[in-house]
């Protein structure tokens, strides 16, 4: 059966200036009731070459624990890596819609790669305004070349450059993380992994809504990744709930935006809160973006750090397999 994709949806509901019911939310998600209007949040800005080591580490463990967000600049990847990944990736979704399903995720397949649109479990039936394509990027013996387009031709060397560019961004990151809570450097990356975590790029891809008031690109969630690694274009979308409240937030050009991921707050007991977001979508332009989630392999258990349960912080947190704490979450069973 074929699967209508949200962006011939889009050129459609052009026309008629409505959207089809099951991309209506309940009121209390709609983003026009539900937004704290005329506030923009300002996340956490970590400058990455500073030379004040220590004053990294308290900016990063002080946002993963405050706000699970935060925003890194000049962390080393060059603009023009950014921008050719950013092109090949709207290339992509610009093609003819034939030549995008010949990547299509399978039908019955267990892994989430590929050209897409349902992701998990919807919840009442109702669906995000939203198509996707899913790739593991790093490291090599866990990639695909099936789900990476062959076109445009440039699209795997993009692909390819930033995978290798972030991994060093990645590493450092785990390190400032392991640091902010007096544990050692490679604690929360070992936990996490070590050299076998994978890079799943994810490409979302929200095409403009005739009725962004009604409608949401990804519905509010915590990713269950370790970390997440985000690249967006220039169009706003990305919202945090905060002090009981969303808010739109401000990003800025070519910084890439950190989210704490449910690994990390397993590992971390709690100490560091996976951010719980959402984004919405645009009446006039087409929002993009490139999340990186970086996730342990599928048999690594990952629990709370050793060293950060005793007897006054018990384990908040039971020691599983990722792959099933991925399927309890996609499915949404209890953990």
């Amino acid at each position: 059966m074929k699967v209508q994709r949200v962006q011939e949806i889009a050129s459609l509901s052009k026309v008629i200036d409505t959207i089809p019911a099951e991309y209506i939310r309940s009121e209390n998600e709609q983003s026009v009731i539900s937004t704290v209007h005329g506030v923009v949040l300002e996340v956490p800005v970590v400058d990455l070459s500073d030379s004040d080591e220590k004053k990294i580490v308290g900016l990063v463990s002080e946002a993963s624990k405050e706000w699970g967000i935060f925003q890194v600049v000049n962390h080393g990847i060059p603009n023009e890596v950014i921008r050719k990944l950013q092109e090949v990736g709207k290339h992509f979704f610009e093609l003819p819609q034939e030549e995008k399903e010949l990547i299509a995720k399978p039908e019955g397949s267990q892994s989430i790669e590929g050209y897409g649109t349902r992701l998990q479990k919807e919840v009442d039936g109702k669906k995000g305004w939203v198509d996707h394509l899913f790739h593991k990027i790093w490291p090599p013996s866990s990639i695909n070349y099936q789900f990476w387009p062959k076109n445009p031709p440039a699209y795997r060397e993009a692909n390819e450059e930033y995978a290798k560019r972030l991994q060093l961004v990645v590493d450092n990151l785990f390190k400032y993380l392991s640091l902010g809570l007096d544990l050692e450097p490679n604690s929360f990356k070992d936990g996490a992994g070590g050299d076998d975590l994978v890079y799943l790029m994810k490409i979302n891809y929200y095409p403009p809504c005739p009725r962004p008031d009604l409608a949401l690109g990804v519905v509010a969630h915590t990713d269950m990744s370790a970390i997440t690694v985000l690249v967006p274009n220039e169009v706003q979308g990305l919202q945090v709930y905060k002090d009981g409240h969303w808010y739109d937030c401000k990003y800025i050009p070519n910084a890439l935006i950190v989210h704490i991921g449910d690994q990390v707050e397993i590992m971390s007991n709690g100490k560091y809160k996976s951010v719980y977001h959402r984004t919405t979508v645009n009446k006039e332009k087409t929002r993009m973006s490139w999340p990186v989630f970086l996730e342990p392999p599928p048999d690594h258990e990952v629990g709370p750090i050793p060293k950060l349960v005793n007897e006054e912080n018990p384990a908040k947190f039971k020691t599983k397999k990722y792959k099933d704490y991925a399927y309890c979450k996609l499915f949404k069973l209890p953990q």
